[in-house]
């Protein structure tokens, strides 16, 4: 039977309020609104209603058939789900409003990366504690795989004792329900000492509970990535993984991208769940320890190798540097030479930069960016569906990523390079990154699901930031929701925190 438009517009008007209950007025009505639901489909045009924190239902008639306490015209402004940062940085406890995350449209963070988490057995009353007063995003929590060994007593011993062993499995087990999966940071201190049997041991642990390994592989430079890579995979025999900012350090050309992005494929192909992400920018960042050798790559081992393997020491760091483009692509983005290259404080001290990176910088709390990626094969792999997008950022680093990823997203590789749709780009940065996470109602509009909502002008998006000034906020998104709270309102962000660590159990 069909139905006549004037009954519907009466269902709508009459009916349907009666059924929700015209005392329980809804909190927001999004009118005519751009829609792009997160999926990758089409974009369609809607009135979005917000009841609470959740997402109440999508009305694609042309006239609104519900009233609420709050009504924004969007006329014809686009529609997204909040954007989801796989792999990010912050410290909740001190500073948790990272506006730095949603001035980009990023509701959902991801912390406890590259194997670092809170140095707590007990992440459940960690997590009630951050609770407690708020946080400006969501936060996906991920147990560090460096810090079982640090809290079981492993630390950069590269054998270790079954009771340790069996520590570390039991604390990966008391916390399981509590976080989105575990992090390795493989190509740092203590977890670079890990055995493949230690690792695999914890990857049946997370695939047990069936979460997520979410790795900073063991080592990026071009000629040891796929064997990095066949590391992960071997692990992903008993859970999913995930590469975290996927990047061939030294290699160059798209060529060389489908030679890594095949790789990846084939494994998927032999039932491995293995996904990646990459940020959209050609320098990466981290601690300076990155170019030192693996024995002298804490401030104890440091102190050993200048008495007993100097002249091997400065040779391994003249070697690595200039492979990695010289001491003019390591920007310091840490006092006292914060904004730096290494070739001009070397100038400055007037001594070899392998001296200065010796005796006059400390090894364990100055990082950088290193100018190290090659742009075509960067490029390609962040255009294959594939690939989710991640900052690697967060409110303090010296480096853009942390303010510009997803605003340069939509700026640079939607609107500029034609790279993908604009309904792509949100696929790859909601639902995908939420299947990836294991988040089942976020990432999509769509009813029932959080109201973690973005409000724009694709034209209007900018990424401010720059590796001069990488502090400065985006720009564009004038509407956030998180939890179906406004967090940012005609481009002013509010001081209420309406974000929370998630649950990963539903």
């Amino acid at each position: 039977m069909k139905y006549s438009k004037m009954f519907l517009t009466a269902f709508f008007i009459i009916v349907l309020p009666h059924i929700y209950g015209q005392e329980n007025m809804l909190e927001y009505a999004i009118l005519n609104a751009n829609v792009i639901d997160g999926t990758g489909k089409p974009a369609y045009h809607a009135n979005i209603y917000i009841d609470d924190d959740a997402i109440a239902y999508i009305d694609r008639t042309d006239k609104p058939f519900r009233t609420a306490s709050h009504t924004i015209q969007a006329n014809g402004m686009t529609l997204t789900p909040g954007f989801i940062d796989l792999h990010s940085h912050g410290a909740p406890k001190s500073s948790n409003s990272f506006k730095n995350f949603l001035a980009m449209g990023v509701t959902t963070i991801s912390l406890g990366q590259d194997g670092s988490s809170p140095k707590t057995r007990e992440l459940l009353k960690w997590r009630e504690e951050v609770n407690a007063h708020g946080t400006g995003v969501n936060i996906a929590q991920f147990i560090g795989h460096g810090t079982l060994r640090t809290l079981a007593g492993v630390g950069q011993h590269t054998k270790i004792s079954d009771l340790q062993m069996a520590t570390m499995s039991e604390i990966l087990r008391e916390n399981m329900s509590v976080v989105f999966g575990m992090s390795t940071g493989l190509e740092y201190s203590p977890a670079l000492y890990a055995s493949a049997e230690e690792l695999l041991t914890l990857a049946k642990i997370v695939g047990e509970h069936g979460k997520l390994i979410m790795s900073h592989m063991r080592n990026e430079d071009d000629d040891a990535l796929i064997e990095s890579i066949n590391e992960l995979i071997a692990q992903g025999q008993f859970t999913k993984v995930h590469i975290a900012h996927l990047k061939s350090v030294y290699g160059k050309g798209a060529k060389r991208a489908e030679e890594i992005l095949s790789h990846i494929y084939q494994a998927r192909k032999k039932g491995i769940a293995i996904t990646a992400d990459v940020y959209p920018y050609n320098a990466s960042y981290t601690g300076i320890a990155i170019v030192f050798p693996d024995w002298a790559k804490s401030k104890t081992q440091l102190e050993v190798a200048k008495i007993k393997r100097r002249p091997e020491l400065e040779a391994f760091i003249i070697n690595k540097v200039n492979s990695r483009n010289g001491p003019e692509a390591v920007l310091f983005g840490t006092a006292p030479y914060t904004g730096m290259t290494l070739a001009q404080v070397s100038k400055q001290l007037n001594k070899p930069f392998e001296q200065v990176l010796i005796d006059d910088i400390d090894i364990e709390s100055v990082s950088g960016a290193y100018f190290v990626m090659n742009e075509a094969l960067q490029t390609r792999l962040i255009s294959d569906p594939l690939i989710s997008l991640s900052s690697d950022g967060s409110a303090t680093s010296f480096h853009p990523r942390g303010h510009g990823t997803f605003a340069k997203l939509i700026e640079t590789l939607v609107i500029e390079k034609k790279l993908f749709t604009l309904e792509e780009a949100v696929h790859k940065v909601t639902q995908k990154a939420a299947d990836t996470l294991g988040i089942i109602d976020r990432g999509q509009i769509k009813t029932g699901y959080k109201a973690d909502l973005l409000l724009f002008n694709p034209s209007e998006i900018k990424a401010k930031a720059n590796y001069v000034a990488p502090h400065q906020l985006a720009e564009g998104f004038k509407y956030v929701w998180v939890n179906g709270r406004m967090a940012i309102k005609s481009s002013q962000i509010s001081k209420q925190l309406h974000g929370y660590i998630l649950s990963p159990e539903h």
